[in-house]
């Protein structure tokens, strides 16, 4: 790979730059879906939702809905972008919805968020 001479040190590291790129290029898959993370979690009300999530497991929409004081229905939004992105999950519970973190993304997400 050849660098453009872009800085003005007197010595360009060639190795260190190459090593970067490589660092970068197999760690393609991984930085894609943290920047989806980091996507999804950028809206305020998305990311007071996965923080309840982590404290307290299991929410509805209308528990959500009183919590935050937002309508139902932008929260079902939230929950759906959520959902779609592969941060939480839901199960039905008679009528009603529950929602919460997928178990394979808590672990990283509780990291995230400390």
């Amino acid at each position: 790979m050849e660098f453009k001479n872009t800085c003005i040190r007197k010595n360009t590291d060639i190795a260190l730059l190459s090593r970067c790129v490589t660092f970068l290029e197999n760690n393609s898959d991984e930085n894609s879906k943290k920047v989806k993370v980091f996507s999804l979690l950028g809206n305020e009300i998305r990311l007071k939702i996965i923080a309840l999530f982590l404290h307290f497991d299991t929410l509805c929409v209308c528990d959500l809905s009183d919590i935050l004081g937002v309508a139902q229905s932008p929260i079902s939004q939230h929950l759906r972008k959520l959902k779609d992105g592969g941060l939480i999950e839901s199960k039905r519970n008679g009528m009603t919805i529950l929602y919460f973190i997928c178990k394979s993304e808590k672990a990283q997400l509780e990291k995230l968020l400390k």
